[in-house]
Order: C-alpha cells, then structure tokens, then sequence
C-alpha cells in the first residue's frame, strides 16, 4: 500500500481527541490494524469509518473497550447472519420458480 494514502496516527489523536492506549488497546484486541513504516505508525484510510464509531462508544456512550469489541463481534454477527438469509432466499426463489 503507498504511504500516501495511510493516516499518522499522530493526526488520529489529535483530531478525535484520543488518548494513543485507546488505539492501542483496540489494535491489541484485534479491531483496528496499526501499521509500522519507517517507526511512524499508520492506519488505513478504510478503518476510519469504524474507528469513528468505535470512538464515539467509547466517548459517549462511555463503553469500555471490552464493550466495543463484544458490539462490534455482534455487529459482525448480524451482518454474516443477514447475508446468509439472504443467499438462502435466493435459492429458495430458484426452486419456487
């Protein structure tokens, strides 16, 4: 991936006013990928959306990191859950025919 296109994580922090341990507690349990070129630290641009969201748990809703990652596992969850209805549907309108 070209650097250009990676996000410091130093701008991260100062632009959703984030401590770095919350980066790097999310990036511990497995949420978000934290990337190392050059000993600057990186996040990809298609992560945002996510961390955005994460932060906003975190902030307002005041959910702990454990809280986050048991949501986001459920949110996974769902959306798997909700792609296999909808597979199975398919098939079911083959045979309906």
């Amino acid at each position: 991936m070209n650097i250009e296109n990676l996000i410091p994580l130093s701008s991260l922090y100062n632009h959703y006013n984030v401590e770095m341990s919350f980066i790097f507690n999310l990036n511990e349990i497995g949420l978000i990928e934290i990337l190392t070129i050059d000993e600057t630290k990186y996040i990809n641009p298609d992560a945002i959306y996510e961390i955005e969201k994460m932060i906003r748990m975190h902030q307002e809703l005041a959910v702990n990191i454990e809280g986050i990652d048991v949501v986001f596992n459920l949110l996974q969850k769902i959306d798997n859950l909700q792609n296999e209805l909808i597979s199975v549907k398919n098939r079911l309108r083959l045979y309906e025919s």
